[in-house]
């Protein structure tokens, strides 16, 4: 069993990083932007490193390209993601390739849903929820309380 865990560096791999004891005893490697904490990250664990969209179309497609540059490479079993932005290709590549997706919503979102949690709804084998009032935006969603 191979885990990749997605997600933007920042708040989003604070988050994952917080579930350690999930991931931590299986095959893992990460795919985040070249940020802060995931920069720091790296020299621990193995990271790899993909364009931030930010919503440019440009920088999508070179997200895109990198995201199934890896996959191709670490052939994960399943993909772990708290979003956001840096995290959607590399789950929708997992998906076209029939393996299989847990999201987590992020904790910050109390009373609106994330974009991301929007797109991987469709998307996720199993959808969890860090707050109750998600389930409004979510009804599917497994509420399992926070990460922190």
């Amino acid at each position: 069993m191979k885990v990749c865990l997605a997600c933007s560096a920042g708040g989003h791999l604070t988050e994952l990083i917080q579930l350690e004891g999930a991931w931590k005893a299986k095959t893992h490697y990460f795919v985040s932007d070249r940020r802060g904490n995931a920069v720091e990250l790296a020299k621990r664990e193995k990271v790899r490193f993909v364009s931030c969209p930010r919503r440019n179309p440009l920088k999508l497609v070179a997200n895109l390209f990198q995201s199934l540059w890896v996959f191709l490479k670490e052939r994960p079993n399943v993909v772990v993601s708290t979003g956001a932005d840096t995290a959607i290709a590399t789950c929708v590549i997992a998906k076209l390739f029939g393996r299989r997706i847990i999201f987590i919503e992020s904790f910050c979102r109390v009373k609106s849903a994330s974009l991301s949690g929007k797109i991987m709804y469709r998307l996720a084998d199993l959808f969890l929820v860090q707050w109750p009032e998600n389930k409004k935006f979510f009804p599917k969603a497994v509420y399992v309380g926070s990460v922190f």
